[in-house]
């Protein structure tokens, strides 16, 4: 089965970056593909941490050092419209093949929110580009997105949960994810999932949460992801709670939700 992490970061600086990571100055591909050998991960998706601003280079040379196993979702400014310009020519970076933003910050979300990323979502749509991200509680607007381009292929991370909620108070707002999976066009990320549960490995009480996700979106849009540097157990134990304490996910399912689906998705042959 192949192994395809859908969320790793790399960074050469650490500066003000953000708390829940490594307090490491630096991590490197030579780093990262240690322990995606020691775990079991044949692949993984690079995407540039938020405090690496909108510098993909050390992403595109750490795909173009190991191409087979390292693929880019890279970042661009959300606030220059001019952006749309580059996007006919996105892909031409080494293991570049989309885009992916995190929206955290207030002015981000209201950007969001008043429409004015639609020339963002336009010129993905019309380069044939996926676009993860991070929406920080807005998983509602993602129908709108979906809904006038039916074209963008959209992955919301996280499963869109809280940053540092646990159990309840972690999934209670779930069904407005679920609601998403009426639109085709929308996948999502189920990412560092023992990092919102108060329980042990393996996390017994996030089960039921993924299996609603995975029910309704269907194993072709979930996608089994590490965040490696935010994790609260072994890179090992982040695989093996879906291949091996899932005991209602298995053969062509969880080969799909362990990384077939998510290469399928962003246009990685394998």
């Amino acid at each position: 089965m192949m192994i395809a992490d859908s969320q790793v970061h790399l960074w050469s600086f650490r500066g003000d970056g953000n708390p829940w990571h490594r307090m490491v100055p630096a991590f490197t591909a030579d780093e990262l593909i240690a322990e995606m050998d020691e775990a079991g991960v044949d692949r993984a998706v690079v995407v540039p941490p938020m405090w690496m601003g909108n510098d993909n280079s050390q992403a595109c040379e750490a795909a173009a050092k190991f191409p087979d196993r390292l693929a880019i979702l890279g970042r661009m400014d959300l606030f220059d419209p001019a952006g749309a310009e580059r996007l006919p020519d996105w892909t031409q970076q080494s293991g570049m093949l989309g885009l992916r933003f995190t929206m955290g910050k207030p002015e981000e979300q209201e950007l969001l929110k008043s429409g004015g990323l639609e020339w963002l979502w336009s010129a993905a749509e019309a380069n044939d580009l996926p676009v993860m991200f991070m929406l920080a509680g807005s998983a509602a607007e993602t129908a709108k997105i979906a809904a006038a381009h039916p074209n963008l292929r959209l992955t919301v991370d996280h499963l869109d949960l809280p940053g540092r909620k646990v159990d309840d108070e972690a999934f209670g707002g779930l069904q407005t994810l679920l609601d998403l999976a009426q639109y085709e066009n929308v996948s999502v990320k189920a990412c560092t999932i023992g990092a919102y549960s108060s329980q042990d490995y393996p996390w017994p009480n996030t089960s039921d949460p993924l299996k609603r996700v995975v029910d309704a979106f269907g194993p072709s849009r979930v996608f089994w992801g590490s965040d490696l540097t935010r994790l609260p157990c072994t890179y090992r134990q982040c695989v093996t709670q879906f291949t091996e304490e899932l005991d209602w996910l298995s053969g062509d399912d969880l080969e799909l939700v362990m990384g077939r689906a998510l290469c399928d998705w962003i246009g990685w042959a394998y």
